[in-house]
């Protein structure tokens, strides 16, 4: 699991002084980022010729409003892995420790040559367990 803390800007608000709802999609690729970051790779998982790794779902609950000024944690995991796919849960809570929001993405390998999905590559199966959730 990784955690990852962020203020919420005003910038990141909406007109109502809340974040604005795609926002917390920005935070959470922010603490992906950061997940993979902890992958032993031998080749840039972000840049390279062979492989691409899109996200093919997305979604968000939102249970209460972080506002501006607020402390955001995420906690992410892997909360299913496959051969060529794997699904990350994006727990996010303020600086009270209340539950705010669930955010899940889902994302596909595919081979950048011919854009079909493939298995996915060794060190990035373990990089995900490392992080993959106990009750899963």
């Amino acid at each position: 699991m990784i955690l990852l803390r962020r203020r919420i800007n005003f910038y990141d608000c909406d007109p109502a002084g809340i974040l604005f709802y795609a926002n917390i999609f920005r935070m959470c690729h922010s603490a992906y980022e950061k997940l993979v970051s902890t992958f032993e790779l031998k080749k840039d998982y972000w840049r390279n010729d062979e492989f691409a790794v899109p996200i093919i779902k997305s979604s968000a609950d939102y249970i209460k409003p972080f506002k501006s000024g607020d402390e955001i944690n995420i906690q992410v995991s892997v909360s299913d892995l496959r051969e060529s796919s794997f699904e990350l849960t994006y727990k996010c809570t303020n600086q009270f420790k209340d539950f705010c929001a669930e955010v899940k993405t889902v994302h596909v390998f595919v081979d950048k040559k011919s854009w079909q999905k493939a298995n996915l590559l060794s060190e990035i199966v373990e990089g995900l367990k490392s992080h993959q959730t106990a009750s899963e």
